[in-house]
């Protein structure tokens, strides 16, 4: 399985931090953000990895390099400075990405999720994706979507939010030009169809969407 590692946004709740550096190349506990995923997926078996780029994007190449220091082999999806979006970053690179299912995982989120539980997840036409849940943070306490008997619904009760990390089908994003377009549409389209699967991580997760959040992280993984 292949994962991309989503990094293109600029990350303008965390500035100035961001002004000189990508958001996922941002530092807590010893390495930047991106490192420690880069890490997780290789100790899961998980080698193949693409990352995509605008902002401040010639940063990741030149500190990340071709992943052999990591016993990986990253390569790079550049968006040309253009702000794609998630799910149009991900049509960018799905020529990199190929034919079959794909771990996604947002470069700004940190877990000690065992990313090898979805190297056998299956995806066909019926099922277009799975996503991987967690309980609210205070800066979401409404959450995102509900799950019911495995599947993603829209249930105003006991929803749960979006993690950041999900398995998808290329075919998901067959119908999309290659132009600025979000996530959120075609996940609510699969949810509708009942091809959306999901999964309830009661683990460490921290969504780094503020500098609050990156310092919480950073002690967080000093202790």
């Amino acid at each position: 399985m292949k994962a991309i590692i989503l990094s293109a946004g600029r990350g303008e709740r965390m500035q100035p931090l961001t002004n000189s550096t990508p958001k996922p190349l941002l530092v807590a506990g010893g390495r930047s953000l991106i490192e420690h995923t880069i890490k997780a997926l290789v100790s899961a078996g998980i080698n193949n990895i693409i990352i995509n780029y605008a902002h401040l994007g010639e940063q990741f190449p030149s500190k990340l390099g071709d992943g052999s220091k990591y016993n990986a082999a990253i390569e790079y999806s550049n968006e040309q400075g253009g702000r794609l979006e998630t799910a149009g970053g991900i049509v960018n690179a799905l020529p990199l990405l190929g034919d079959a299912p794909f771990l996604v995982v947002n470069g700004d989120i940190w877990t000690d999720y065992p990313f090898q539980e979805l190297k056998e997840t299956k995806l066909n036409s019926k099922i277009l994706c799975h996503l991987v849940l967690v309980n609210n943070p205070e800066h979401n306490p409404k959450g995102d979507f509900s799950l019911t008997s495995g599947l993603l619904s829209q249930a105003e009760q006991n929803k749960f939010t979006y993690s950041g990390i999900g398995v998808y089908h290329p075919s998901l994003f067959a119908n999309l030009k290659l132009e600025p377009n979000p996530l959120k549409p075609l996940l609510l389209s699969a949810i509708s169809n009942q091809q959306a699967t999901g999964e309830i991580y009661p683990g460490q997760w921290f969504d780094i969407g503020t500098i609050e959040r990156l310092d919480a992280l950073s002690k967080h993984l000093k202790r």
